[in-house]
Parts: structure tokens; C-alpha cells; sequence
């Protein structure tokens, strides 16, 4: 195995990333009419649907406004246009701008107004918007501190441009700046661009190009997000996972020249925030390209592996907004790196993987790499660490996705309260999840001869592979308060959808920060 320092001339001739810039956003108080909007490229407002089948849409906030001044029928327009208001759908409106005045008016369905609607709304507005525009709305106005929350998120998210994505010199990738106009509340402005900024780094990080990270650049990552924000580190290189027994991190890192890492970073918060406040620690899966190992991967299914080490970039990310938003919680995040390479040090079906720790895992299948490398971390966490609660979050199973599809996450947790913890904070971020069982008799099919747990089912064709993964990790935590996340169905995404965009999600950061928030009110 490599030297820690060792670095692919491959990856050290590569540039560095452009990564992305958020469009600006600004609050202009008091109502549409005695807006200032000169210079705006875009003004947006919203509309529902009507009562009853074939009824006309009706008018949100500062609808009647752009009416009186754009000198037309917003009603009639809206009819000749078939505006539905359905949440989500935009519809830009022919109508002669006076000087002075945004030149596009655009009508945005908010359906039922909700903070779904309203994220929904926001990203069409985005993409209605087109790159390097200013755009007005008052899609914000009055909607309450969640709304204002879902609309700012909506619009960074579906504006967000992943590295390397079009990025010839001087192109504009999104808009420029948003107003939101009318009587918006700027703390809620404030934690969206934050929830939005964690999401955007967590994709940034993994749509990066395999040829340009490695551990050792997931690492470099880390200490710059720490040092923007206040956060500290302690890195684990390959000698001292060694010395200290990381045999799974060892073991997938093994056939690979970049050697792997265990990065974790701290968040304390300062002052009285400090006394009393609960320990989270988040683990994240960090496999910066896979293979599948011996097992190898067909090339079809290889092509987006560089995404497979999405859980350790929403780790980084959900330590850094909770510093950003300086939450009462002491959060620590441990990134579990290693490249599952294929080669003649590469680990094998068959070999005995001692963890940190000293549990034992029996190796059946090296394309099961992930379960590996976060049980040394959840081990680590629950001998060093000692947390009030423990969360991992992993592109773990493609079973996860034969079960759920690519719009929920699969939830498993120790306990009923940290499931409705979860989930609530679910659906105030949009990030759905369903909650899977742990199913104790399921353990026989992990029973080995050899080692504590086989890696995966003994028998041939016994299916519930996210179960039995969910199953495999639970030791690892010591009997504390746990949750697994399996996003390997929404980590990545094959279309634009809402604030989605195509590649890598960053799902879960939003979920994870504003559960953190909730364990903080």
C-alpha cells in the first residue's frame, strides 16, 4: 500500500475547481407598487388555482401590483396563457414593459402555498429566469418564516451549477441576484442560504471528477471548509490507521495507490450555547471511486462512482452549517475515505477484516465496501466520542433503490422518537425518507464461522440488502441512540427535477441540518 503523501500525476496536474457562486439575495421591504426595480431583467409573481374545475387562477401577493404596472389584464392573460397555478409551473406573460420596469413578467403556480409549493415555485423561477438575469418576486411575501425558507432554497438550489459544468470563462451559470419584495423575514432569508450553501458544497464535492479527488483531496477539502468556519480537524492518515486497528478502511483502501483517511471535524458551539448541549456525532460514507473491487463493476454501473462518496460530503457540509447558524449542538463529523480500487493488494472475497475496536467481518463481496469503512467509524464514535446519538448517512445499497426508488431515502433507527425526529425534519426539508424495519431475526443470515457477521446475507438470493446492511452496522454503535440513512436511491439524480438538479444531489444535508436545529429549539 502507498505512502499517505503518495499523489497520482494524474490528479496533480489538474487545475483547480471553479467552484459555484450563489446568486445574491436581498430583501426590498414594503409592497410591489413603490418597488424600485429599475434595472431588474425579471419580475415574478405568484398565482393558485381557482375553486372549482375551469375557474380562473387566483392572484397572490403583488399580482394586483403587477398588474396596475404593466397597464394589463392579469386575469385575462393568465386565461390565454393556460396558467394552471399548479405548484411548480411557470408561465412568462406578453406584456409591453414601460421604461424603467422589469422587461419579463412571469406567473408562478404555488398550488396550495405550502413550503413544498413555494420550493417548487422558486426553482421554476430559476430555470424560468435564465442565466445571468436580476429577478424580482414576491413569492416570499407573507409566507412565513418556512416559506421564506423554502423559496430562497428552491431558487439556489435549481440555480446551483456543479464544478466543471459549463464553465467556459465569463459564462454566467445562473442568476445573478434575487429581491424578494414585500414583508419577508430576513432571519429565515439567512438560514435558507445557509441550508442551500450546505446542499450546493455537498454536490460540489461529489460531482467532483474521480481523476481529481482522491482522500487526500477530500481532506484538503475539510481543512479549507474548517478554517472558513471556524471548525476544527484531525486526520487520520494510512500509519496511524494502522497502528490503531482501522481495519476497514485498511482493507477497501488497499488496492488502491491513495491511501485512505479518516478526517473528523468539530463543531462546538461557543458561549451559552455550550453548557448542556447535546453531542451528535454524523458518519459518512467516503468511497471517492469504486470499482466494486475483485467484484468488479460493469462499466455502466462504474460511470457515476465518483458520487459514491456522498455521505461524507454531506457530513462535511452539515458541520459546517451548523457552525454557520451557530447551533446549540456539539456536532461532530467523522469522513470515512478510501478509493475501492481494483488490484493485486486489493482485499478478497473470503479474507477476515478486523475493525477498530476488534469486531471481525467475513468478506463475501468487496462491491460491498461502504458497510466496511463506516463500521470503523461508528465503532470509533461509540469508544472515543461518546455522542448522545448517532447518525450515518451512506450511498450504501442499490437495494435501496430496487425498494424505494430515487425520491426517498431509506431510515432506520434505534428507536420511535429519533425515527419522528427524522422524519419530521424530512418533510420540512423536502428530503422524504421512509422508514425501514431491523428486523432481529435477520441476523442468522449474517451468522459466520469465521468472524463476528458475514458482510452480507450467507444465503443466496435473500434479498432485504438494505435491511441486512442497516443489520450489518448496528454492532458498530454499542447499543447508543442510532440512524442510518441510505441515500443511494436520491444521491444522485438522472434529471433536473424541482430544486434537484441532474448528477449529484447532496442529499441529506438539508434534512440533517434542520434536524440538528430541531434538537436545538
Amino acid at each position: 500500500m502507498s505512502s499517505p503523501t503518495t499523489t497520482s500525476p494524474v490528479r496533480a496536474a489538474q487545475p483547480e475547481l471553479r467552484r459555484w457562486r450563489p446568486p445574491a439575495v436581498q430583501v426590498v421591504p414594503g409592497p410591489l407598487a413603490a418597488a424600485d426595480l429599475d434595472g431588474c431583467d425579471v419580475l415574478a409573481v405568484p398565482v393558485a388555482p381557482g375553486a372549482g374545475e375551469g375557474a380562473a387562477v387566483e392572484p397572490r401577493p403583488g399580482a394586483a401590483d403587477a398588474a396596475v404596472r404593466y397597464g394589463a389584464d392579469l386575469a385575462a392573460l393568465c386565461a390565454a396563457e393556460d396558467v394552471s397555478g399548479e405548484a411548480g409551473r411557470s408561465a412568462r406573460l406578453p406584456v409591453p414593459a414601460p421604461d424603467g420596469s422589469p422587461r419579463r413578467l412571469l406567473v408562478l403556480g404555488v398550488g396550495d402555498s405550502s413550503p413544498a409549493a413555494l420550493r417548487r415555485a422558486a426553482a421554476a423561477l430559476a430555470r424560468a429566469a435564465g442565466p445571468g438575469t436580476d429577478v424580482a418576486t414576491t413569492l416570499a411575501d407573507g409566507a412565513g418564516p418556512d416559506g421564506v425558507r423554502a423559496v430562497v432554497e428552491g431558487f439556489l438550489l435549481a440555480s446551483h451549477v456543479p464544478p466543471l459544468a459549463g464553465r467556459r470563462a465569463g459564462a454566467e451559470p445562473a442568476p445573478r441576484r434575487l429581491l424578494l419584495v414585500g414583508d419577508v423575514d430576513a432571519a429565515a432569508v439567512a438560514r435558507g442560504e445557509a441550508l442551500a450553501a450546505a446542499t450546493a458544497l455537498a454536490r460540489d464535492l461529489a460531482a467532483t471528477p474521480s481523476n481529481l479527488k482522491d482522500p487526500a483531496w477530500v481532506v484538503a477539502q475539510a481543512r479549507a471548509t474548517a478554517a472558513a468556519h471556524g471548525l476544527t480537524v484531525k486526520v487520520r492518515e494510512e500509519a496511524q490507521l494502522r497502528r490503531e486497528g482501522f481495519g476497514g478502511l485498511l482493507a477497501v483502501g488497499g488496492g488502491s495507490p491513495s491511501a485512505p483517511a479518516l478526517a473528523e471535524v468539530r463543531y462546538r458551539p461557543r458561549g451559552r450555547a455550550a453548557a448542556g448541549a447535546p453531542h451528535v456525532v454524523i458518519a459518512g460514507k467516503g468511497i471517492t471511486y469504486d470499482t466494486g473491487g475483485l467484484a468488479l463493476k460493469p462499466r455502466e454501473s462504474m460511470v457515476p462512482m465518483k458520487t459514491d462518496m456522498t455521505g461524507a460530503a454531506v457530513v462535511l457540509a452539515v458541520v459546517a452549517a451548523a457552525a454557520r447558524l451557530k447551533l446549540p449542538v456539539r456536532v461532530t463529523g467523522l469522513l470515512a475515505l478510501a478509493e475501492n480500487a481494483f488490484g493485486g493488494s486489493s482485499y478478497r472475497p473470503g479474507d477476515v477484516v478486523r475493525h477498530y475496536g476488534g469486531r471481525t467481518t467475513e468478506v463475501n463481496n468487496t462491491d460491498a465496501e461502504g458497510r466496511l469503512v463506516l463500521g470503523d467509524a461508528l465503532a470509533y464514535a461509540d469508544a472515543t466520542l461518546d455522542p448522545d446519538v448517532l447518525v450515518d448517512v451512506a450511498t450504501l445499497t442499490g437495494a435501496a433503490s430496487v425498494a424505494l426508488g430515487k425520491r426517498h431515502a431509506a431510515l432506520f433507527a434505534s428507536d420511535d422518537a429519533l425515527a419522528a425526529q427524522l422524519t419530521a425534519a424530512s418533510q420540512a426539508s423536502g428530503e422524504r425518507v421512509w422508514r425501514l424495519p431491523l428486523v432481529p431475526e435477520y441476523a442468522e443470515l449474517l451468522r459466520s464461522d469465521l468472524a463476528d457477521a458475514r458482510q452480507v446475507a450467507s444465503t443466496p438470493g435473500a434479498g432485504a440488502g438494505t435491511i441486512l446492511a442497516a443489520q450489518f452496522l448496528q454492532p458498530f454503535t454499542g447499543g447508543r441512540r442510532w440512524a442510518h440513512l441510505d441515500i443511494a436511491g436520491p444521491g444522485r439524480s438522472d434529471a433536473p427535477e424541482h430544486e434537484v438538479g441532474r448528477g449529484a444531489t447532496g442529499f441529506g444535508a438539508r434534512l440533517l441540518v434542520r434536524w440538528l436545529e430541531s434538537l436545538a429549539a
